[in-house]
């Protein structure tokens, strides 16, 4: 025996043997996780990592054991297993005392935010809607990009670098002279808050955007904060409901600062709360995106299908006006959302399962289903001319086609066995700048290139 193989089977010794001791945790599942290791450390050595190495990167990606693992650090003090789990409980280093003060002080600020042009006479909410619509972004995501760029020790330095992105894009958006309610003004104010979303990823991988992996738990991160915020949302509905009632009853009238102050600043300060809930809670919220990509998986497959069979059946088209084609795209960024939590909860060393043969089906519909859509835009532009929505329509379509594309391409070899799963996880994160890229377009060129109509 070599001294590497030595070495990884004295490291799994020991690792199973504290595991083993888990109440939770009985002798088949310590088996069918010690596969698991085993399979994930011979593939990582077969890249080129050392024993060490191998065996580090393997037991983290054991994430149904990370409260374990992180136990297993705290008793045993060689620096490798330190290096490993400590790091991940706290990234940087930093107090995990210290991270609730930081994350409730920007927080505030970020609720605090929306109100400042008030002390201006300047009711943005109330009195200045378009104002308000091209700025949201830039209430709330600074915030949480100055907690990220805390979180990962970048620096003052790195977060001057990741607020010139802001600053630029505040100065255009503020200058371009929108007319209000114009249909370039309302795709720039849906579409800048995406496009500023890579400044956040950016926060979050630390600068380091090259690194598949990290960009991969961007994409957790981002699904992750909406189940959250989400949450974060139906609570504060129902609070709002019952302090409405509460003053009712002794004849106040609550409306008014529900309105003006509870729904805005909540609405801030709940993405900084919720990011913290995702950072701190990982292990909970990744077990509950498996189980709900499970679910509407079959749902959204089955409504795709129905509906091509459907629009096959009457021989009718899709009906092109902006609110159908909104809820169309809305429609296939789901599926494109669900085909991206399926790719980064699988194990990409697992065989392909029955599940994976119905992602591949939901993929083709909805790619089947944007060729209609796409077909039914050129011809109303054939018709009628370019408009800034059949355009900003035409160029998301096309997007989405090349992504649901060449992800049923990938799909399919690796249900063939012909490709890796890690083929399609890389081409799903190397493709997120596309989306952003769009928007900026949209929200930059589509004024011009429409004279702001």
């Amino acid at each position: 025996m070599t001294e590497d193989a030595e070495t990884i089977e004295r490291q799994i010794a020991r690792w199973r043997a504290f595991v083993a001791r888990g109440k939770a945790i009985s002798g088949p599942d310590v088996e069918e996780l010690e596969g698991h290791l085993r399979d994930q450390i011979e593939a990582l050595a077969g890249a080129g990592l050392t024993a060490d190495e191998a065996f580090l990167v393997a037991v983290k990606r054991i994430g149904s054991l990370s409260a374990l693992s992180r136990e297993f650090a705290r008793e045993h003090s060689e620096r490798l297993w330190r290096q490993l789990m400590l790091e991940a409980h706290g990234s940087g280093g930093k107090s995990p005392r210290s991270e609730p003060l930081v994350v409730l002080a920007l927080a505030v600020a970020a609720a605090a935010a929306i109100k400042v042009p008030e002390l201006f006479g300047i009711r943005v909410v109330e009195d200045k809607p378009d104002l308000f619509a091209r700025n949201l972004g830039f209430f709330v995501l600074p915030f949480l990009t100055a907690y990220l760029v805390w979180k990962r020790d970048l620096g003052a330095a790195g977060f001057v670098r990741l607020l010139i992105p802001f600053a630029a894009a505040a100065l255009l958006v503020n200058l371009y002279p929108f007319q209000p309610g114009g249909h370039t003004f309302i795709l720039a104010a849906i579409h800048l808050p995406i496009a500023l979303w890579l400044v956040v990823g950016l926060a979050y991988v630390g600068l380091r955007w090259r690194d598949s992996a990290e960009r991969m738990n961007f994409i957790r991160f981002s699904g992750e904060l909406f189940i959250y915020y989400v949450l974060i949302a139906l609570g504060g509905g129902v609070l709002s409901a019952f302090t409405v009632g509460m003053f009712e009853a002794i004849g106040f009238q609550a409306e008014g600062f529900i309105a003006r102050w509870l729904l805005p600043c909540g609405a801030m300060g709940a993405v900084l709360i919720g990011s913290w809930l995702v950072e701190m809670k990982q292990g909970v919220i990744e077990n509950m995106a498996p189980v709900l990509t499970r679910i509407f998986t079959p749902l959204f497959t089955l409504v795709l299908v129905v509906f091509l069979a459907t629009m096959i059946w009457t021989s009718r088209g899709i009906d092109i006006q902006r609110e159908v084609l909104i809820g169309f795209d809305l429609l296939l960024a789901v599926v494109l959302g669900l085909l991206l939590y399926a790719v980064s909860s699988r194990d990409p060393l697992a065989a392909p399962t029955s599940f994976d043969l119905l992602q591949l089906v939901l993929v083709v519909s909805a790619l089947i289903a944007d060729v209609v859509a796409l077909a039914a835009i050129a011809a109303r532009i054939s018709d009628f001319g370019f408009t800034p929505n059949r355009t900003a329509a035409l160029g998301e379509n096309l997007v989405l086609l090349v992504n649901l594309a060449w992800s049923a391409w990938l799909y399919a070899r690796f249900i063939q066995g012909r490709k890796p799963f890690s083929a399609l996880e890389r081409w799903q994160t190397m493709y997120l700048p596309v989306y952003s890229f769009w928007a900026l377009v949209v929200v930059f060129a589509f004024p011009l290139a429409f004279a702001f109509a």
